[in-house]
């Protein structure tokens, strides 16, 4: 008897709908509304320009900085290329030392399993920390609407929390802010702030200081992210620059932490090559203010209740894909963020995810699809991207962004059937492969000196066309086409005169 087991089915993407992976407008429409935003543009302006000038610094003290890279890039791909046995080995190292695994396998599933975990604690309070993998579920809302508050304590993370906003950039979510937003939010949002406070910069951070402290010493539950997670031993990292991080992973009774699987690294010792790139890469330092360390649950120190939640949300998606699994390689610097002269002029609203950027213009659809329902938003990610190459050369693991973006291109046009750009290039193609067409064709296309302007350029196309001509202006065509010069007098005597040039060179070489 024979027993047909069906074909295997592709892993599955993130739900459509849930979390903070997918925008409500394409990346064009949201891009047009944030370039009109002057203070915006200075903001991030500024901002980057800042990081640039310290990660150039700082990196370019360090000799080995290739041969770091290339370690980075080596380990992260040996570990996508085994991730199943190095997450199985990850559990058993948590759980032998005291730890609880959870398994999510999407954003869902990860938001209901902390909401579990805190309503067993008793508290309806909870601090946050450095976790973009609970923005990405959406873990927030869903906290406040089982009547749980969730507290962020990451001064950028909070400011965006009391504002009722979304995070902007990976490393700095308020990146869009300067100081005198900060102080209005402050002013309208701190119970009991200063109403005297200004905007230098300590005393924002002395008002924020003063609002958490409270939280820190009354709260009993934490949730943090992970920057790292080592499968060898079972031990867990945060690298932060305030020391709201240790704070929370330290004082609490009970800490959930929620990670990617991606996050995972085979060894402890890898983590000297990335506890060498990533303050370089991020914050242009030479080594992090706070790098924490726990492995498990120690008795009489710490939280003595660690759940650690692997979440998937459409990374095994991503990892089955052979070309885009190497986005999973990114460790969240946000380098290509602060190099990106498309994300410098339209911020991170514009990407409508909780990644933004050229590695969420990468890694966002291969989560959460491209195509999961008409006209869907993240199919225009791929294309938010001049392709110049910065955001290559800065990523510290070398994932090849520009060399990604294409491939989505190319995998977007492949699944969005009939579309007038297909249309178009059939036509090209169909003209282009006849002489006698492709000619007529050239001819044809002279009467659009009759709609030039005065430069030269013809500023509006007709559709489907006009998608070009609405950003750019589009040269007018020629007067006379190259084949009809070519073929002409003054072209032969051109074409004589360079053939009788090459042969006086070659004979003056002999």
């Amino acid at each position: 008897m024979n027993t047909f087991l069906g074909m295997p089915a592709a892993p599955p993407r993130s739900p459509y709908g849930t979390g903070n992976l997918r925008g409500e407008r394409t990346f064009p429409e949201a891009a047009h509304d944030e370039l009109r935003n002057g203070q915006l543009r200075r903001n991030l302006g500024r901002a980057t320009r800042t990081i640039r000038a310290k990660r150039l610094h700082v990196t370019g003290e360090l000799p080995d900085w290739e041969q770091l890279r290339d370690a980075g890039s080596a380990i992260k791909t040996d570990t996508m290329n085994r991730l199943p046995e190095l997450l199985e080995q990850l559990e058993r190292k948590v759980t032998e030392h005291g730890g609880t695994v959870h398994w999510a396998r999407d954003g869902a599933e990860a938001n209901e399993i902390v909401t579990r975990l805190v309503k067993a604690t008793g508290s309806s309070d909870v601090i946050k920390v450095k976790s973009m993998a609970t923005q990405e579920t959406g873990l927030n809302e869903h906290l406040e609407a089982a009547g749980i508050t969730p507290y962020e304590t990451d001064l950028a993370e909070l400011i965006v929390q009391l504002a009722h906003d979304r995070p902007s950039h990976i490393l700095v979510p308020a990146i869009h802010r300067n100081r005198d937003e900060i102080r209005q939010i402050f002013l309208k949002e701190i119970p009991g702030v200063d109403p005297g406070l200004d905007n230098v910069p300590a005393h924002l951070a002395a008002a924020a200081r003063a609002y958490l402290r409270e939280k820190f010493m009354t709260t009993k539950v934490a949730v943090s992210g992970a920057n790292f997670a080592i499968a060898e031993t079972g031990t867990l990292s945060v690298v932060e620059s305030e020391g709201n991080g240790r704070m929370c992973l330290t004082l609490p009774d009970t800490l959930i932490t929620v990670m990617g699987i991606e996050k995972v690294l085979p060894r402890y010792s890898d983590l000297e090559v990335f506890l060498q790139l990533l303050p370089r890469s991020s914050t242009g330092e030479r080594m992090n203010p706070y790098t924490s360390m726990w492995t498990g649950v120690t008795p009489g120190d710490g939280p003595q209740d660690f759940h650690l939640i692997l979440l998937d949300n459409g990374r095994t998606a991503a990892l089955a894909d052979t070309i885009g699994r190497a986005a999973l390689n990114c460790i969240r610097c946000s380098a290509c963020l602060n190099v990106c002269p498309v994300y410098e002029r339209t911020g991170g609203h514009a990407y409508g995810s909780t990644y933004p950027g050229p590695i969420g213009a990468v890694l966002t659809p291969q989560l959460a699809g491209m195509h999961a329902a008409k006209d869907d938003p993240n199919s225009s990610l791929p294309y938010a991207s001049s392709l110049c190459g910065a955001c290559f050369d800065a990523c510290p693991v070398k994932i090849d962004i520009p060399s990604l973006l294409v491939e989505l291109r190319h995998q977007n046009t492949e699944q969005s059937g009939t579309t007038a750009e297909k249309l178009a290039m059939k036509a090209a193609a169909a003209v282009m492969s006849r002489p006698k067409l492709f000619t007529a064709a050239q001819r044809a296309s002279g009467l659009g000196r009759a709609v030039a302007g005065r430069d030269g350029t013809i500023s509006r196309l007709p559709p489907p066309l006009n998608g070009w001509s609405d950003s750019r202006d589009t040269a007018a065509p020629p007067r006379r086409t190259f084949r009809s010069w070519l073929a002409s007098e003054e072209g032969a005597a051109t074409m004589r005169a360079a053939a009788a040039y090459d042969s006086s060179r070659q004979e003056d070489e002999k």
